[in-house]
């Protein structure tokens, strides 16, 4: 899917596409890291790098759709955080290796190799003892979870993604169910992969 397909959906949204609030696996993999610098690959209308930013995070947010960045400028401003938004093809963007103490993927879905590229380029951004993570909706949501991509080309599995982490210590890597609100007010599980690798300090 080419950006101006992703620039027209949240154009014809009233509102944010995704929740204003943090993915709480994201949460969960960030507690207890001294913040410093912070990348965010995909950032989408920016929900993960604002919290970052409002944890004390240096957050770079890099994402293909202009109109996704101009929320999230609006969403840092609202919340008073300074984020460094970036547009540009996270296929064939390259960060600084060794520059991030913290680098994020969440719920980025492409074809394996255009993945694999973004997953080394991420691996390699990592700082000694900077810290990887990885989450989205996982192959098993197709029989089992609701919602997400319904093309098993372009989920997630947790042994697929520690494949592409060659040298970094993995410390989760598992399929986990995240509830999501119904009408009724009920909930159902969605399925998702969440990695969290360290790279080793010098």
């Amino acid at each position: 899917m080419d950006s101006s397909a992703w620039d027209d959906r949240y154009a014809n949204a009233s509102g944010l596409v995704w929740s204003a609030e943090p993915n709480r696996f994201v949460v969960e993999s960030v507690a207890g890291l001294s913040p410093g610098s912070a990348l965010d690959i995909a950032a989408g209308e920016g929900r993960n790098a604002v919290w970052l930013a409002g944890q004390g995070w240096r957050v770079n947010a890099v994402d293909f759709s202009t109109v996704a960045i101009e929320r999230g400028r609006e969403l840092a401003a609202a919340r008073g955080v300074s984020v460094d938004w970036r547009v540009a093809d996270v296929t064939a963007y390259r960060p600084v290796p060794g520059s991030y103490d913290l680098v994020l993927i969440s719920y980025l879905h492409l074809p394996a190799a255009d993945f694999a590229g973004v997953l080394a380029a991420a691996r390699s951004a990592l700082r000694p003892g900077g810290t990887l993570v990885v989450v989205g909706h996982d192959l098993a949501n197709l029989s089992g979870g609701t919602g997400g991509p319904q093309d098993a080309t372009v989920l997630l599995t947790p042994e697929a993604v520690v494949d592409g982490l060659a040298g970094l210590r993995i410390r989760r890597a598992e399929t986990a169910r995240r509830p999501v609100p119904t009408g009724d007010g009920g909930t159902v599980d969605a399925l998702d992969t969440v990695v969290v690798a360290t790279r080793p300090a010098d």
